[in-house]
């Protein structure tokens, strides 16, 4: 009697196991991928010269801080500014952020990272971030961040030269 009751307790416990080692798929069977619009925007990116039309950090527009620099997005990685006597470089990508603790209010969001190694009082210090995209084409390029620590909201603008 013993062995049938052991027998039964282990069952039970190896069904509430299993049990609770499933788990209910909330999704309609298909899953965020943004693998093809990450491709799009890189590819986009790669192909010729940008300017920043655009630079608002925290409602300060700084975008002349950054007039007559050309921007060049290349393929491995790496990023240029250059405005004829100056080059700066650094590097650049474009991710799939699918995760809870961004500060977007999208839960798969795509990133536009830029990432500049100077000193915190440059200006191009002011672009290192994992912008969220708003809006992308072949000539245009909409990226906002909302920071973590204020609260501000920057917006940043790319256009093809």
């Amino acid at each position: 009697m013993k062995k049938t009751r052991h027998l039964g307790f282990l069952f039970l416990l190896s069904f509430s196991l299993m049990s609770s080692m499933c788990s209910s798929d909330d999704d309609d069977g298909n899953p965020n991928n943004n693998s093809q619009q990450i491709a799009e925007i890189q590819s986009d990116a790669e192909s010729g010269t940008w300017r920043i039309t655009n630079f608002n950090d925290s409602g300060q527009n700084e975008t002349s801080d950054f007039n007559g620099y050309d921007f060049s997005f290349n393929a491995d990685g790496s990023l240029t500014a250059t405005n004829g006597a100056n080059t700066l470089t650094g590097t650049w990508s474009v991710t799939d952020d699918s995760n809870s603790n961004d500060d977007s209010n999208s839960d798969d969001d795509i990133d536009f990272n830029i990432f500049f190694p100077v000193p915190d009082n440059n200006d191009f210090e002011d672009l290192n971030d994992d912008w969220d995209v708003v809006s992308s084409s072949s000539t245009r390029i909409e990226l906002i961040d909302i920071s973590g620590g204020n609260g501000g909201t920057d917006m940043l603008t790319f256009e093809k030269n």
